[in-house]
């Protein structure tokens, strides 16, 4: 076969007339040779840096790329010069904003964690400050969010009781932060956040869903006023714990909480309809904190049956870097819970600062959040905080403040210890009942309903994953739940390789297109030809089922045609353009199709394999057995070639 050979043929079409045509034949090259090192560099920057992160320092000066980096390491350097006064308001009032909603969702989130509320409001102090030098988001807001805290605390009070080792408790909560931070740092530095896209959206719906419905059912011991209630996490304890206790509901907590409860979601709902006055949502935490201190100081002789927080200590906390738990018993269990919180709240920090810079129009580097985050949380570790990450409601409310810059973290971190220097003491009459109502108003946002009806409505197999996450944290474990998400969406991945779609195409009449019988009903079938298209990489894992795939396709083709009484079977034509990879179980299947198929004296053809594919043919010798008269370019190229070879020449 030449390359762009000029061929004159007379040949019918499989609409009966019959016509002369010039039809070029091109061939199918291989590409260009490359060394081995040039092929795994290649691959190694195509798997680690897609972005191609140094392409900004080619041509640049030594004094330019110091610059450059530092703005790549410190991504203030980039917005400080332009920095100015009009920034710096919208910073403020966006960073005030955020701080009366910080402030008690700190405290509510500690008491997730089973930690002091001194240490939730410590994390919305010092991982703020780090992440406004090291983010690369303009509007994430960052500090303890629901989820990592209720996973935290589930996984460290399975093995050590806070209330009998407080201390101990204590150093695995930083522990477990300081590995938290080491695992975000690592992906980012070793660019492995694709690691993270083993959650896929659906199985994080349905995890996030059935986490904040645990969340919610666990604030009823606070929401009743129960004293004693169950430390597990499953639906079913906790609720034989909620009707075991009944004796211990206080009438009072009840009216209290559901009063504010009711005030928290309706100023929620009003933030919801009108987006102008977001501010009611995000002042309406802080105003219930602040009433029902007052209310309950007032009538602080008959509420005996509402729990208060009692004393908090003022001033700063010490640094904890000798409190981290390096070696013993526990050091396993700090590891596993700072691994597994590690995932939740980064794939949350991630996705809520893509979510607003989108919004925006601008990018999030992912590397350099994760790096960002990662480091924040290692330096939290050793000041007293637990893990921390962008949350969603947080920086909604920064969103629509007005926030230009990471400045409203700085504005948020001031305001914070401006609560920790001086305004603890007047936390010591707020209920616990507001902790719990101010928690469920934050986590009843994350059961997203209509995304669940959207994956139902476009993918069951997605719909699956997200029913099989939600129930697994439900009614196992939030830890076992975000495994069996994973597990999910693993087999979700390994059932689209080991069974990859395959299709038979035809030909949509009067055009040189060949496309799916099953998308186009127009589309024809062309006599004696099977035309099929494999619609995936061939692996060892899935060349077994595509060889008896095949010929399960011929022996239908045949059955077919013989039902019909068509023209007998005569070329197999495999459209590989979809085929982006191939190993070396592929290349033997393909030889061994080939050798059955010329046993049935049919004829084998290859359309349009790409580069690596061709590339790897070659160096394995089946193009010897195959013939370059074997590879075409297109469908429409090959049927022509083929049925004019068919024809008596004159």
């Amino acid at each position: 076969m030449g390359v762009n050979s000029n061929r004159v043929e007379d040949f019918s079409s499989h609409t009966g007339s019959t016509k002369t045509t010039i039809l070029k034949i091109h061939n199918v090259c291989p590409p260009p040779k490359k060394t081995t090192f040039q092929k795994l560099k290649h691959r190694f920057s195509e798997i680690f840096f897609p972005d191609d992160p140094l392409y900004g320092f080619k041509k640049q000066t030594w004094c330019k790329k110091l610059v450059l980096g530092l703005q790549f390491l410190f991504p203030i350097f980039q917005w400080g010069p332009e920095y100015n006064l009009s920034l710096f308001r919208s910073d403020v009032i966006s960073g005030l904003t955020i701080s009366s909603l910080a402030i008690p969702q700190g405290i509510s989130y500690a008491k997730l964690a089973n930690l002091s509320p001194t240490v939730g409001l410590y994390s919305s102090f010092v991982p703020p400050l780090v992440y406004s030098f090291l983010g690369s988001s303009r509007h994430l807001a960052v500090g303890p969010v629901s989820i990592p805290s209720l996973v935290m605390g589930t996984m460290l009070s399975e093995s050590v009781s806070p209330v009998e080792e407080p201390i101990l408790y204590l150093k695995l909560a930083f522990t477990a932060t300081f590995f938290a931070g080491l695992f975000h740092a690592s992906l980012g530095l070793l660019s492995l956040g694709f690691i993270i896209d083993f959650l896929s959206k659906a199985t994080l719906v349905g995890f996030m869903a059935g986490a904040a419905v645990i969340v919610s059912l666990q604030q009823l011991k606070g929401l009743l006023g129960i004293v004693h209630f169950t430390g597990k996490m499953q639906f079913i304890p906790v609720m034989n714990a909620v009707f075991d206790h009944r004796k211990e509901w206080s009438w009072q907590t009840i009216a209290t909480g559901f009063t504010f409860l009711l005030f928290l979601l309706t100023a929620r709902h009003i933030s919801m309809k009108k987006p102008k006055l977001f501010w009611v949502s995000a002042a309406a935490p802080l105003a219930s904190v602040i009433l029902s201190t007052l209310f309950v100081f007032c009538i602080k002789s008959k509420a005996h049956g509402i729990s208060i927080i009692g004393h908090l200590q003022k001033g700063f906390n010490p640094p904890s870097s000798n409190m981290l738990y390096f070696n013993g018993q526990y050091l396993a269990l700090a590891v596993k819970t700072g691994i597994v919180t590690g995932i939740v709240s980064l794939t949350e920090g991630i996705a809520v600062g893509r979510t607003f810079a989108s919004l925006r129009n601008y990018q999030v580097d992912g590397n350099k959040e994760m790096m960002a985050i990662g480091l924040m949380n290692m330096a939290g570790s050793c000041t007293s905080c637990y893990v921390t990450t962008g949350s969603f409601s947080r920086s909604a409310v920064n969103y629509n403040a007005g926030a230009q810059t990471a400045i409203s973290n700085v504005v948020l971190a001031a305001a914070v210890l401006v609560t920790l220097l001086f305004l603890m003491p007047l936390f010591y009459y707020t209920p616990n009942v507001i902790l719990a109502a101010i928690i469920i108003t934050a986590v009843i946002g994350l059961i997203d309903y209509q995304a669940a009806y959207k994956l139902w409505k476009v993918d069951k197999l997605d719909f699956l994953a997200c029913v099989c996450s939600f129930f697994g944290v439900l009614f196992v474990s939030v830890p076992l739940g975000l495994a069996i998400a994973v597990g999910v969406s693993v087999f979700k991945i390994r059932l689209h390789v080991t069974r990859p779609n395959t299709v038979v195409l035809g030909n949509i009449p009067r055009t040189p297109i060949y496309q799916s019988f099953n998308r186009y009903r127009e589309a024809s079938r062309v006599p004696s030809f099977l035309i099929l298209a494999i619609e995936s990489p061939i692996y060892f894992a899935n060349s077994t089922y595509l060889q008896e795939r095949i010929l399960r396709w011929i022996r239908e083709e045949e059955e077919w045609i013989k039902a019909n009484h068509e023209s007998t079977l005569k070329c197999i034509i495999i459209d590989m353009t979809a085929v982006t990879a191939i190993d070396t179980s592929g290349i033997d299947m393909a030889c061994e199709l080939r050798k059955i198929l010329e046993k049935r004296s049919l004829q084998h053809v290859l359309v349009n394999p790409v580069g690596s594919v061709m590339e790897k043919m070659h160096h394995s010798k089946i193009l010897e057995s195959f013939g370059m008269n074997s590879f075409y370019l297109t469908v429409g190229e090959a049927v022509g070639d083929i049925s004019v070879s068919w024809k008596p020449q004159p």
